[in-house]
């Protein structure tokens, strides 16, 4: 490793790279010149002559009329620049997404004009007005012997908040990993129509206000299917896997024959799902041929007619994630392996590949309408019940390299690099989440859209949204290919920008955004995502100060509160240390395990000590009534939403997920199970009276 010299230092900083970084013990750490070096190769700079690419980078926005993207925020004035011939006139007006015209202010604001490229250009400032209505418009410039030019502009709400359903009232959530909760009548794999009687239940006898589910993104057509859901092919589309092949409504009108086969599948996954690990591959592929019989069925006059319509709303995105999938099942579900011919969209071997395979196509469009209706279905029934959200969507930090949406969005996304995180106290080697990131520059130049399309997908049929990783809005970590996870650098993005699209999208679905801002986050970033109305999440066992328990009263008000989440154990398993042991014996802790474990013990100590005082806990209460109490003591938080895994009502032990880990541990593969450690059906959690008793506590 070697240090970087000014002029590099420079470049990184022109370019929105941290040259140096906080971690997790508080020391400052400097990242190396072969980390930059590569982190800006990804980002198309060339640090080969870093100061021919400053200059380069700072006379990249004089060589446009207007910038690719503004983004301003409702209620507030904000100004932006335009560039003419050096002298020239210039004339800006605002082409409004529902209609109408609206000519700007210049600004008297003196800019010094710049050569560039041998050309003399001007810079002239306009004001655009507080009054604008949120929504997507368009910038129109002109100057005298010059085409108009024109260039996004949107404008954002200034706050998201609690949907209006919710009032002022505090909600609580159901949170669950979907494909762990199996009832008799699902694949092996827990499926929406187990999602609508979760909500039923979770709504109508609990009184929660919402059912968190992990991400529900499309993963590989064909086996092996990735079991993160964290590493999804798409996060655009949803995964057919979690469709119930029952519930569509051509399985009624099933020749005798296909129905048969149908229910020889179903019941060949049903005998031999494990109690020890969620089989993907064996579902899915039973659940593939029955949904292939289905597609067979002709369709009413009027699903077809829904068919078709969905097909144009969804427009050229669906169908390129169409294709990929076909294409995938022919040569694989990594694009980078396939010909070079293939590797991109729009290349005529792909349209040949297309017309070939219409049929296939067709099916995988499908699919995805299907979707569309049993997600629709699972957030009506909740609704019905009285919840003031219904389901709440998790969004993924990324995409798998290879997979549709790298493939379909091409530049959009960086290469060469990876999406992870520094060393932190618990996964002290660092991550590497193995996904590409984007590039903030062509986000930028694509207007945001490829974000808005994925949280719009997202809030279609649901009622929030909870952003995994969220201060990823403001910085990723990207880590070289080749490079130890820790040896990577924080690269910027317009927060304010990804932020306000995701606010505008939340806004126009009635949907509360919750983000997970846990690790190592700047506390002025907390500060900005409660001003724009978007709740951060607090996990008992990290609300410290001074190492000490954060009192209750003290928590923020702007937050969904939670004792656990899904990468540590259920809580039962946490008090016992299974997170310390697990990660010895995979070999991720940096101290001797006594240590490790001692350490765990005293922060354990100290929160319990702190429900003890507040007379929750008695000195000799067992695991339940500690779990109960731990719950309780979120009640006493100013919180506007409660949060209880699934796996902590019905006394579940098994971690779902070990940072740091692929197939060391059979992440996200465990079925959920009961204090005994045997798998548990939803028809079982209905009646567990345990489950009733926490949420008891919450409702």
């Amino acid at each position: 490793m070697t240090l970087p010299d000014q002029s590099l230092l420079d470049l990184a900083d022109a370019y929105g790279v941290a040259t140096s970084f906080t971690d997790w013990r508080g020391e400052t750490r400097t990242v190396s010149t072969e980390t930059l070096t590569a982190v800006l190769g990804a980002l198309g700079a060339d640090p080969a002559d870093p100061g021919a690419a400053l200059r380069d980078r700072w006379d990249e926005p004089w060589r446009r009329t207007l910038p690719a993207c503004t983004v301003a925020t409702e209620g507030e004035e904000r100004l932006v620049w335009m560039h003419v011939p050096d002298g020239a006139p210039a004339v800006l007006a605002v082409e409004l997404e529902g209609g109408g015209r609206l000519d700007l202010e210049q600004v008297d604001q003196w800019v010094p004009p710049r050569e560039v490229d041998g050309r003399r250009i001007g810079e002239a400032t306009f004001r655009i007005p507080a009054g604008l209505p949120m929504g997507y418009h368009r910038l129109v410039a002109s100057s005298d012997g010059i085409a108009e030019e024109d260039a996004p502009l949107i404008v954002t709400p200034a706050r998201v908040g609690m949907p209006a359903s919710m009032g002022d009232r505090r909600g609580w959530v159901l949170s669950t990993q979907l494909y762990s909760v199996r009832s008799a009548g699902s694949w092996g794999v827990g499926d929406l129509t187990d999602l609508t009687d979760l909500g039923v239940w979770a709504g109508a006898d609990l009184g929660a206000d919402s059912v968190l589910v992990n991400p529900l993104h499309a993963a590989e057509p064909v086996p092996p299917l990735e079991p993160s859901p964290y590493l999804p092919s798409s996060r655009r589309f949803f995964h057919p896997l979690y469709l119930r092949v029952e519930a569509v409504p051509e399985y009624a009108a099933l020749p005798s024959r296909a129905r048969a086969r149908i229910t020889v599948l179903a019941r060949r996954v049903r005998e031999r799902a494990s109690g020890e690990a969620i089989d993907r591959d064996a579902a899915w592929s039973a659940k593939r041929e029955a949904l292939r019989l289905l597609f067979a069925v002709p369709r009413s006059a009027g699903r077809e007619r829904d068919l078709a319509a969905f097909r144009r709303r969804e427009g050229v995105a669906l169908t390129d994630f169409a294709t990929w999938s076909v294409l995938a099942e022919t040569y694989g579900n990594d694009a980078r392996q396939w010909p070079e011919g293939l590797r991109s969209p729009g290349s005529p071997e792909v349209a040949a590949f297309a017309a070939e395979h219409e049929a296939a196509i067709d099916f995988a469009c499908w699919l995805q309408w299907l979707l569309d209706e049993q997600l629709a279905h699972a957030q009506d029934k909740a609704l019905c019940t009285g919840m003031g959200i219904g389901v709440m969507h998790d969004l993924a930090v990324g995409v798998h390299p290879g997979g549709a949406d790298a493939w379909r969005l091409g530049d959009v996304y960086a290469q060469g690099v990876s999406v992870g995180a520094p060393p932190d106290p618990f996964n002290q080697l660092g991550q590497n989440w193995l996904q590409p990131p984007w590039r903030p520059d062509a986000l930028e130049a694509a207007a945001y859209a490829p974000f808005r399309d994925i949280i719009r997908a997202v809030l279609r049929h649901a009622g929030g949204v909870r952003v995994d990783h969220i201060i990823g809005l403001f910085r990723l970590w990207w880590v070289p290919e080749g490079a130890d996870a820790d040896r990577g650098a924080y690269v910027h993005y317009d927060h304010e920008a990804l932020i306000g699209v995701l606010a505008l999208e939340a806004v126009r679905a009635g949907a509360v955004v919750v983000g997970e801002d846990l690790g190592v986050v700047d506390p002025s970033a907390r500060a900005y995502f409660a001003s724009r109305g978007i709740l951060g999440t607090s996990i008992l066992w990290f609300e410290r100060e001074d190492g000490a328990p954060l009192p209750a009263e003290r928590w923020r008000e702007q937050c969904l509160a939670s004792v656990t989440t899904h990468d540590l154990p259920p809580t039962a398993g946490y008090l016992e240390g299974a997170h310390v042991r697990l990660r010895a014996e995979l070999g991720l802790l940096t101290r001797p395990v006594e240590e490790e474990l001692a350490a765990d013990r005293e922060e354990q100590r100290g929160w319990l000590d702190e429900i003890r005082r507040r007379g929750l806990l008695g000195d000799d209460a067992g695991e339940e009534a500690t779990v109960l109490a731990l719950h309780r003591y979120l009640t006493l938080t100013p919180a506007r939403l409660l949060n209880a895994a699934l796996v902590d009502l019905v006394g579940d032990r098994r971690t779902q997920n070990q940072p740091g880990t692929v197939d060391e541990y059979p992440n996200w593969r465990v079925p959920l199970s009961g204090p005994d450690g045997e798998p548990m059906t939803l028809e079982a959690v209905f009646a567990s009276e345990r489950a009733a008793r926490l949420a008891a506590i919450l409702r």
